[in-house]
């Protein structure tokens, strides 16, 4: 069941896709429906063209940028967008830091800051996980010290995506080792061209370079980098997750993901004939498509709560979890549409552009492997779904 919009939703839908039409790169697009790698480059390219147009920061108020839409405008422009193959926005500065900045920072840090995120002068990257902190994220041991007017930061984070490219990174960090866990955390914004900060990369199974290790060694910070008051980063770290596991559902991208499974289900053939009138596999891509559908109608409620002014809670967890599982179904069928071309993996092909493009070859072997192993991933970060079910079990049944 597709979703009905009304002829002034309609007709913003036609807007959306007018602008996608005339402004997102070919080139882009190409490579995002191949599944290619983008390089910073390309990140940037497309963040600069929807600052231009003021539909980047979607979700934020108009009085800091935001083009004041509502819960439907926001599912049509994101749900365009990912059809369109245009590239995912870099998550850290607009949608989580952002929304923390403009419920919980003070005046000068908002006039600072938000300007800088949605002209590209500042690349974030998150300071969540450490060793031995992942979905228990209280038990961050990064410490901050206040030494006269600076925090001096010492500790270790890890799988930070995308660190390496940049230069801001925000933190949770333990401001008082007495307090219990929730209790004694910061929120601390780093400059990371700051003496004492070290990035190491780690490699993922797919040969990319996604994610980093960042160290912290008497790292000096200005205490006006706090957000908000010292020792109460919980709410505000709880707060900033709450948009990103709303985020990681990906609605979007699970409908463009969904179309490119049919595509190749169309080409591929066995027995003879095309891969999508096989029953077991279609009878998979049904559940897919009824999952998919349901999580839409969610998705909108959840975009709604927050327009009017309330904050995703125990949603945010449901999004999270049918959304990852929903992701990573898609990638497992999409993988098990090549059959033997998703065995060969072509390393290279996933940052050749002239690969882009082709209906079952290199690129789509080569994604489609890659895809399955990597977003095996998104059923833990964000706060594992185990995690997700117990906030839920909490928050809604009072277990």
């Amino acid at each position: 069941m597709d979703l009905t919009f009304t002829p002034e939703e309609e007709g913003f839908r036609r807007e959306v896709v007018a602008f996608l039409r005339d402004k997102l790169p070919a080139r882009l697009s190409r490579k995002v429906k191949s599944g290619l790698r983008l390089t910073r480059e390309d990140m940037t390219e497309w963040h600069a063209i929807l600052n231009e147009r003021g539909w980047l920061a979607n979700h934020w108020p108009q009085e800091h940028g935001g083009p004041g839409w509502g819960a439907v405008q926001k599912f049509i422009f994101e749900n365009e967008c990912a059809l369109a193959g245009a590239p995912r926005i870099v998550p850290f500065g607009v949608n989580m830091l952002g929304p923390v900045l403009i419920k919980y920072g003070n005046e000068a840090q908002k006039q600072y800051w938000l300007p800088r995120i949605l002209d590209g002068s500042d690349w974030w990257c998150q300071g969540y996980s450490e060793p031995g902190a992942g979905s228990d994220l209280a038990a961050v041991k990064t410490t901050a010290v206040r030494d006269g007017d600076h925090y001096v930061v010492n500790g270790q984070k890890t799988w930070t995506t995308l660190g390496h490219h940049a230069n801001m990174i925000f933190c949770l960090v333990r401001t008082d080792k007495d307090a219990r866990k929730q209790s004694g955390i910061s929120f601390l914004l780093v400059d990371m061209n700051t003496p004492g900060v070290e990035v190491r990369p780690i490699i993922t199974l797919d040969g990319e370079h996604e994610v980093n290790e960042v160290f912290f060694t008497d790292v000096r910070v200005p205490v006006q980098n706090l957000v908000g008051e010292e020792n109460k980063g919980w709410t505000y770290a709880k707060y900033l997750l709450t948009y990103e596991r709303t985020n990681i559902a990906g609605v979007g991208f699970s409908v463009a993901g969904f179309e490119r499974l049919k595509r190749i289900a169309r080409s591929v053939k066995r027995n003879g004939k095309p891969l999508i009138e096989d029953p077991l596999f279609a009878a998979r891509m049904a559940r897919v498509a009824i999952d998919l559908e349901n999580m839409k109608t969610t998705n909108l409620r959840v975009i709604a709560a927050v327009a009017g002014g309330g904050v995703p809670g125990a949603e945010s967890s449901m999004l999270k979890i049918r959304g990852t599982e929903i992701r990573q179904e898609i990638f497992s069928l999409t993988r098990r549409a090549m059959g033997p071309y998703a065995q060969p993996y072509v390393e290279e092909a996933l940052s050749q552009e002239d690969y882009a493009g082709e209906p079952v070859g290199p690129a789509e072997a080569a994604s489609a492997a890659s895809a399955y192993f990597n977003n095996r991933k998104l059923s833990i970060f964000g706060g594992s779904n185990e995690i997700q079910k117990n906030i839920i079990a909490k928050m809604i049944l009072g277990l």
